[in-house]
């Protein structure tokens, strides 16, 4: 009965297609408004609403790369993405592209605040589709955010259990009120790692680890268009454990209650 209840919520609250194509929609607007002052920019959507463990409500998360130039040596060629001093200059960038949304993107974008975090976003929402309310993040040159993002989208599809299982326990962790990073709790990325953890160390693992197993396809220096390739190459995990879904929920409180050290 446990199972059920876990699928039944994780198909009634998962993030559906069409809310993804929206904010993709809203992805691709802004990237070539943003590459007026920007030419060399390329704007990625990222986090929970790409990596497979998004609900419907799952805020947009957006990763402004605003240039990654070529570096030649005497092989080959290789990208390497200019480091942004996160106090300075991407508050600077940011100012900038706040401005834009203030002005000449006003008719669509609702209220862009900068926020002087330590890595500093503009928070703003999209009025003309609404998303759901949803607000977006954008972030400049956080480039560890992309590549995690297709790593996490790797481990999400390639066993049926991982985001039915990610999802309850993201939203028992809401209901309980800790599950905000900011107010000093867990974030969701967080959540995410304690349960691809706990199903690495199973007796009987049901995820491996796809940075041992596949170094290649998931390789830092990796250049960042290619990074959403991937998910594509790596085969489904065909693990020996037969756990439920409900007997893997109770397990992962059992080992964070009594085993994790």
């Amino acid at each position: 009965k446990l199972s059920q209840q876990v699928l039944e919520l994780f198909q009634a609250c998962q993030q559906q297609t069409y809310d993804l194509n929206r904010k993709e929609l809203c992805r691709t607007e802004l990237q070539r408004e943003i590459q007026r002052i920007f030419p060399q920019s390329r704007l990625f959507l990222v986090g929970s609403s790409l990596n497979g463990f998004g609900t419907r409500s799952s805020d947009g998360d957006l990763c402004l790369v605003v240039k990654e130039e070529p570096i030649p040596t005497f092989f080959f060629n290789f990208n390497i993405v200019f480091q942004v001093n996160q106090k300075t200059e991407a508050r600077h960038i940011l100012s900038l592209v706040q401005k834009l949304f203030s002005t000449k993107l006003s008719s669509y974008i609702e209220r862009p605040q900068l926020i002087r975090a330590k890595v500093p976003i503009v928070k703003f929402r999209d009025k003309v589709r609404q998303v759901f309310c949803v607000e977006f993040d954008l972030n400049v040159n956080n480039v560890v955010g992309i590549r995690n993002t297709f790593l996490l989208r790797t481990y999400a599809y390639i066993e049926n259990r991982v985001r039915p299982l990610v999802l309850v326990v993201k939203k028992w962790a809401s209901f309980h009120d800790i599950n905000d990073a900011s107010r000093g709790t867990l974030s969701s990325y967080s959540l995410v790692l304690m349960v691809l953890h706990y199903l690495q160390t199973l007796p009987e693992p049901i995820l491996p680890s796809l940075q041992k197993n596949y170094p290649e396809s998931f390789d830092p220096t990796m250049q960042l268009h290619l990074v959403h390739q991937a998910p594509c190459t790596i085969p489904p995990y065909l693990s020996k454990n037969g756990s439920s879904l409900g007997d893997l929920l109770i397990g992962f409180f059992k080992y964070y209650a009594t085993e994790f050290e």
